[in-house]
């Protein structure tokens, strides 16, 4: 099965996959299916239709509303942890620079430099925005007196999930809010 996690624009009528427990198989990037997938889906029963969009598409002899919300029949167990990606460190520092805050011109430092015998994995890497990377460059972060503001450690898919609320997409259809943010703390 391919679920495609992709930004969605209004008026292109995507539709929110959610695992067969109710929960979106990725908060960020957001798990969307074009809706052409979608109603394959459901014609391969593959997926149970939740919410539809006013929207329809019909054939001679076929006419039906085009889903916004499906659900998987069969669940999809969620890896523990995610791949380690550039875009996956930005997300578990949450898009800042860890040396700074700033949150533009970002890249990634290894706080015991390649060059020293740094390894280019979870517990080495830190976001950092581009000049202070170059300010640290190939130097320990004691010689450097730069100090990430969290120790980089392996996030879970959890972790990155929680971080990703914090930065919603650009567009959400109103029928998929009550299967994003579910399970957030409510007010009394």
């Amino acid at each position: 099965m391919n679920v495609v996690t992709a930004s969605a624009a209004a008026g292109t009528f995507p539709a929110l996959v959610l695992n067969a427990d109710y929960r979106p198989l990725s908060y960020y990037p957001l798990s969307l299916w074009d809706w052409r997938d979608a109603v394959k889906a459901v014609f391969l029963d593959r997926v149970n239709i939740v919410s539809e969009y006013d929207r329809h598409v019909h054939s001679p002899s076929f006419d039906m509303r085009l889903p916004s919300v499906v659900s998987l029949k069969s669940y999809v167990r969620p890896a523990r942890y995610p791949a380690f990606t550039r875009f996956n460190v930005f997300l578990r520092d949450r898009f800042s620079c860890q040396y700074c805050g700033n949150a533009r011109d970002l890249t990634f430092d290894h706080l015991i430099p390649r060059s020293r015998g740094g390894l280019t994995k979870w517990d080495n890497v830190v976001t950092a925005c581009a000049p202070c990377n170059l300010r640290k460059g190939g130097h320990m972060p004691s010689r450097s007196k730069m100090w990430p503001m969290q120790e980089p450690y392996r996030p879970t898919v959890f972790d990155l999930h929680r971080n990703g609320r914090l930065f919603p997409p650009n567009y959400l259809h109103e029928s998929w809010l009550d299967y994003l943010y579910w399970d957030t703390e409510l007010e009394p």
